[in-house]
């Protein structure tokens, strides 16, 4: 049966996982809004869910917290699951019909689909591109991993009139969210990117082979008219532009080989696309965020700009004023000649290593967490970097203190708390402040998961934005 807006009307539909981040409010919602019969299921208490519970107080919805119950799988028309709920999950065999929020928005959804995935980078990919695009199509709207459900702008995207309109949706997508669309060839962007391959999630995964393998259905059911960017530098990108049903460009963080296509970055601070062998400068001479990892995020992101059609200096212009997004090498605040810079989404060691190669001053970092079965390799060559080290407590630890004492590189803690933590950063960098006449950096960046301190990434983000503002 195929799913429109007005079939929902009456449908007895199960949301599994409320959660915190939007994602289970907004299809609840937006469920309800449709006449659908809601029931939300989670298994965590009310008292965590509180806020999600708050934001729905004035719609019609029955919960079951704290247990899921097979009854309620067997007898809905269809659920709706949580990207974090595994696909092979008993619950979920019991259901007739399972979606989630972004496979139902895009068989309703008549836009435009711009796309990108990958390990990190994602999000500031996105976001960059969402800001170029609004320059020209103020209408542009950005959802998916970003912590918006693209449910809550169906409204602005189902309408007959948006068949008039080129105004894109921007996506981000994350590997669970993409492997919960197999086989159902509901997602065919006009132009998707591929950020780049490293490990992770392999608590959930268990290897590779089945990450990457979610990774290229983003491309899947593309056609010959789209495009699909790959990462030449990394060892997986000609894998992707040899399977990609559509178009397959390069981006690389060098210059490409003579003759072939693509976008690269170029010294020292230049970037652009070449197609047909002519070339494009697409990045500004100034770029707000710091890193080389940003430039090419950057420039994804204008690529992806210039191929929907976008005029190059609208696109210098537009990433001129782009600051980046929050928890992605953020800076919060300069206080007393130090820098404070939230990057609590460098969830991997790889994203820490780049965050640390963003800066030419003394970094006091705050690092550790959850383990997520990853290799700290990644990371080794760059803890010589930090001129200190503030350890947090979590499964992680040994792995870092290992590595620390590997290469005689004195660290602080581990801490049990963040305002530990924070506190020992703070009192460490004013020292470095006073030494070497500098303006250090106070860099939170995980490289790990934040369960047990934390309720997610974010909140880990959040508390150290309150941290540095109290001060």
């Amino acid at each position: 049966m195929s799913i429109t807006e007005s079939s929902l009307a009456g449908m007895n539909i199960l949301v599994m996982g409320l959660g915190l981040h939007g994602g289970g409010t907004a299809t609840a919602r937006f469920l309800s809004s449709r006449g659908a019969r809601v029931t939300v299921t989670d298994l965590r208490s009310p008292e965590v869910l509180a806020p999600s519970l708050e934001a729905l107080k004035d719609r019609h919805i029955d919960y079951i917290l704290g247990e899921h119950r097979m009854e309620d799988f067997s007898r809905a028309d269809l659920v709706i699951k949580n990207p974090a709920v595994p696909p092979d999950n008993l619950f979920l065999k019991a259901a007739r019909r399972v979606e989630t929020d972004i496979s139902l928005f895009l068989r309703l959804n008549r836009r435009p689909v711009l796309a990108v995935t990958g390990s990190k980078g994602k999000s500031t990919t996105t976001s960059a591109l969402h800001h170029i695009l609004k320059a020209r199509y103020p209408r542009t709207v950005l959802g998916g991993n970003i912590t918006v459900s693209p449910l809550t702008f169906l409204d602005g995207c189902s309408a007959e009139e948006w068949n008039r309109h080129d105004d894109p949706v921007v996506l981000e997508l994350s590997s669970w969210q993409l492997a919960d669309m197999r086989g159902l060839g509901v997602l065919t962007p006009r132009i998707c990117a591929v950020t780049n391959i490293l490990k992770d999630h392999q608590d959930r995964y268990g290897g590779m082979e089945a990450y990457v393998a979610d990774k290229k259905e983003i491309f899947r059911h593309q056609g010959p008219g789209q495009f699909t960017l790959c990462f030449r530098d990394d060892s997986y990108g000609p894998g992707f532009a040899a399977e990609t049903p559509g178009k397959a460009l390069y981006f690389s963080a060098g210059p490409l080989p003579d003759g072939m296509d693509g976008a690269f970055l170029s010294e020292p601070a230049g970037g652009g696309l070449r197609l047909e062998g002519k070339w494009e400068e697409l990045l500004p001479e100034y770029l707000p965020l710091p890193g080389k990892h940003n430039r090419l995020n950057c420039l994804v992101a204008a690529a992806m700009a210039r191929l929907y059609g976008q005029d190059p200096g609208s696109i210098r212009a537009a990433l001129a004023e782009f600051h980046g997004i929050g928890h992605r090498l953020e800076l919060v605040r300069i206080w007393e000649g130090i820098r404070f810079y939230n990057d609590s989404a460098a969830t991997i060691p790889d994203a820490v290593a780049a965050a640390l190669g963003s800066f030419a001053v003394p970094v006091v970092l705050i690092t550790g967490g959850t383990d997520k079965n990853l290799d700290f390799a990644p990371l080794r060559p760059a803890l010589s970097r930090p001129s200190a080290v503030c350890l947090l407590e979590g499964t992680a630890l040994p792995k870092f203190r290992k590595e620390l004492q590997n290469q005689d590189i004195p660290f602080q803690g581990p801490f049990d708390s963040l305002k530990a933590a924070f506190d020992q950063a703070v009192k460490t960098a004013r020292g470095l402040r006073d030494q070497t006449g500098q303006e250090p950096v106070v860099l939170l960046s995980p490289g790990c998961a934040s369960f047990g301190m934390f309720l997610n990434e974010f909140d880990r983000g959040r508390q150290f934005v309150d941290l540095v503002k109290g001060l």
